[in-house]
């Protein structure tokens, strides 16, 4: 049969991820019928349900056939506080095009950081004699979070030659890279970094992971950049360490509350730099196959991969 492939986002995204859909699925050689969600159709009729938690469906609950629900987010906390059958596997996206400007992302601001580039721009001009930045080799770089975003970052950071620690939940190998697990992991993983990436998940464990504590760990004036979620930041605990010169500046992608407010303290801060979450976006040229891969192997009886695990979070 053909499979019947629901697709729920922003209407002002539906033609690109619609034509990606099509063109993945001729590419290899899936006859699918994609359908938008804004369109008339039979809930018992669907297979599978691409999606982002801002498009037209917000209750997955009346497609009682499906076989997945498929994420086209990397994040996947609002996802999950839409009603869906519990049967149901979610899964998150994983793509190459997420990870691509990811660590695009985080290399720039990292080296923006290691050069002291914002020195350079603000300054009266150049300074004949002023020290030369360490090679990257002696400049200390902790990622925490070594899933698909953060391990793919703190790979290529370690490529650059910078001395990298990595943290995560449960312990990881990734060459080049020092990497520590669970709460004993944490300090030291953080304990005299110079540059702190946060790429971590929203989920309990993580709440407030960056606290006045953990803002203490690394080395006096270090920089850190969240491109994760918001929620990892205790806000309170970081201004007081921006203000203090404990952390001598940070840039924020993610926040608790998107977009974020004209009169939020981060806005105006002179040691924060505000990015509107732009780090990185999945595209519909480099998701879609892997949206398409999914459906291939449930229609072939093969496992699903990346399947969100609903209690942990991720």
């Amino acid at each position: 049969m053909t499979p019947r492939i629901l697709l729920s986002v922003e209407a002002d995204e539906a033609a690109a991820w619609r034509a990606g859909l099509a063109q993945a699925a001729a590419h290899a050689g899936l006859a699918a019928r994609i359908i938008d969600a804004t369109e008339a159709h039979d809930p018992q009729s669907i297979g599978y349900i691409a999606f982002t938690h801002a498009g037209p469906v917000r209750d997955f609950r009346p497609y009682g056939r499906l076989k997945a629900l498929l994420s086209l987010w990397a994040g996947v906390e609002k996802a999950l506080a839409l009603p869906a059958p519990p049967q149901i596997p979610l899964c998150r996206m994983v793509e190459p095009g997420l990870r691509w400007g990811m660590t695009d992302y985080v290399v720039g601001h990292a080296m923006r950081y290691h050069l002291d580039l914002d020195a350079a721009l603000r300054g009266p001009g150049p300074v004949w004699g002023a020290p030369v930045p360490p090679l990257a080799r002696d400049r200390r770089v902790c990622v925490l979070g070594l899933g698909e975003l953060g391990g793919e970052a703190a790979r290529m950071l370690a490529t650059l030659r910078f001395s990298v620690r990595g943290w995560s939940r449960t312990l990881k190998t990734i060459p080049g890279v020092a990497c520590h697990a669970g709460p004993a992991g944490l300090r030291a993983a953080l304990e005299g970094a110079q540059i702190v990436v946060a790429l971590l998940p929203a989920t309990p464990e993580t709440e407030n992971l960056l606290d006045a504590d953990a803002l203490a760990l690394p080395a006096p004036g270090a920089r850190l950049i969240n491109a994760g979620r918001g929620q990892v930041i205790d806000d309170a605990a970081l201004l007081a360490a921006l203000d203090a010169g404990r952390i001598g500046h940070a840039t924020l992608d993610v926040f608790r509350a998107e977009p974020l407010p004209a009169d939020h303290p981060y806005r105006h801060h002179p040691r924060v730099t505000v990015t509107p979450h732009t780090a990185s976006a999945t595209r519909p040229e480099t998701a879609a196959p892997e949206v398409i891969a999914q459906i291939l192997r449930a229609e072939a009886g093969n496992p699903l991969r990346h399947i969100v695990d609903r209690v942990r979070g991720y």
